[in-house]
């Protein structure tokens, strides 16, 4: 027997979601190639981006945070602060079969209020788009 539906409360509100892979880059590979291609500085972090040229239509993505940004700590939470922000945005703002890095930067990305963080973001993905 099949459950029945619940009823959509945000009928007609809000678009549908989008249905996007994220892929977490693990080689250094990975990073390199990304860092060869283009770059965008925001206040809060530095975007690395590139278009792969292949069939995956999943985005891949990166984080790094140097030890200038601080203690192992203070990298953790300004990665887990990328993390959360790239989850967020880059269905949204970025494009299937493209690799993103994230840079933290030192005592900014995890004192930013997480807004503006997402904005930073946001701009630094339309400004590497528009470059393109």
């Amino acid at each position: 027997m099949i459950p029945p539906e619940a009823p959509d409360e945000n009928a007609g509100n809000e678009p549908p979601a989008v249905s996007v892979c994220l892929k977490v880059m693990r080689t250094r590979s990975q990073f390199l190639a990304t860092a060869r291609a283009g770059r965008q500085g925001t206040a809060s972090m530095v975007v690395q981006a590139r278009e792969r040229g292949d069939d995956d239509p999943c985005i891949n993505v990166g984080f790094t945070c140097s030890k200038k940004v601080g203690n192992a700590v203070a990298r953790n939470q300004a990665k887990r602060r990328l993390r959360e922000a790239a989850r967020l945005v880059l269905p949204r703002f970025g494009q299937a079969g493209w690799d993103y890095v994230l840079i933290g930067r030192a005592e900014v990305t995890a004192q930013r209020p997480f807004q503006e963080l997402q904005n930073d973001l946001i701009y630094a993905l339309k400004k590497l788009h528009t470059q393109t």
